[in-house]
């Protein structure tokens, strides 16, 4: 009787060190990076440099992915070139930020993720990857303090705010990026007022968010990927972002228009087709479908 009830009470002890010894996620702050595949780099070059006014550039780029386009000091878009055939969705990586990528691998690892091994790149940029239920690739990237940025003075927008992929299996996507990594609905809706086609999901530690695009085939065309294999860049005014498009060159295509979500936003491709979306920061009228459940980004 005592040897028994000496071992239930080793065992109460024993079950809240075990959890202790559990991971926690570390915090993930927002989207870091984002790599678009390009068929033609002197094409996407001049759409991403002249057009976007981003500065293209070979150094500091993360995970030696050149060129890269500087966003802000904590963003970048980065481009590789496709040097077979193309695959259907040119979006090849999605990066979010976190404070210890070591920590944030262990956590996945615990959960049952599988993760790639954290490599440092020459600028010691420390990140690792893996890919969703969906099969992107996505990594994880630590970033260290960068000189402070100053944008070229056509830069169209100094933010990205979110990124948009095709999702066939919601639930699946969920437990993911919902129930493993801690994002949280920011906003649903869909071209009818009781249908959901858009699933807008916010990181767990910042305001920038991924968009699950819902119930697309997977064998569209390169026009109809790309519009759902996307980025959206943040501007205060778009009317003040459109002027400057046109200042550099832009031909203009769509127009701007208030988009579900309430937000004005308009629409640009680059010369693979995939979309560049521009979208002010807070809505101007009441969104479609669903409320706001989360905080608008800031310039």
């Amino acid at each position: 009787m005592i040897r028994v009830t000496l071992s239930l009470v080793l065992c109460s002890v024993c079950l809240p060190l075990a959890a202790q010894e559990q991971p926690a996620r570390p915090p993930i702050t927002g989207i870091a990076h984002v790599r678009i595949y390009s068929t033609d780099l002197h094409k996407s070059l001049d759409f991403y440099s002249r057009v976007l006014g981003t500065a293209a550039r070979n150094a500091g780029c993360t995970g030696m992915v050149r060129p890269c386009f500087i966003v802000n000091d904590r963003q970048q878009i980065l481009l590789s070139e496709a040097v077979s055939a193309p695959p259907a969705n040119l979006l090849v990586e999605i990066a979010f930020a976190t404070p210890d990528v070591v920590r944030m691998r262990a956590y996945l690892l615990a959960h049952n993720v599988a993760a790639g091994p954290v490599t440092r790149d020459i600028s010691g940029v420390a990140h690792f990857v893996l890919h969703d239920p969906q099969g992107n690739s996505i990594a994880f990237v630590q970033l260290h303090p960068r000189t402070v940025f100053t944008a070229p003075a056509g830069q169209i927008s100094t933010r990205i705010l979110h990124v948009g992929f095709l999702v066939e299996d919601r639930a699946a996507a969920d437990r993911f990026y919902k129930d493993i990594l801690g994002f949280h609905l920011y906003w649903h809706g869909g071209t009818k007022e009781d249908e959901t086609k858009w699933v807008d999901m916010q990181v767990p530690d910042g305001t920038d968010w991924i968009e699950y695009m819902l119930n697309v085939p997977p064998s569209g065309d390169r026009h109809a990927l790309g519009v759902m294999n996307h980025i959206a860049l943040g501007v205060p005014d778009i009317k003040a972002a459109m002027d400057q498009l046109l200042k550099n060159g832009w031909k203009p295509g769509e127009e701007p228009k208030v988009g579900r979500g309430g937000k004005w936003q308009l629409n640009l491709y680059d010369p693979d087709d995939t979309r560049v979306e521009f979208m002010e920061f807070t809505p101007v009228q009441k969104p479609c479908c669903s409320e706001y459940t989360g905080p608008h980004p800031k310039p």
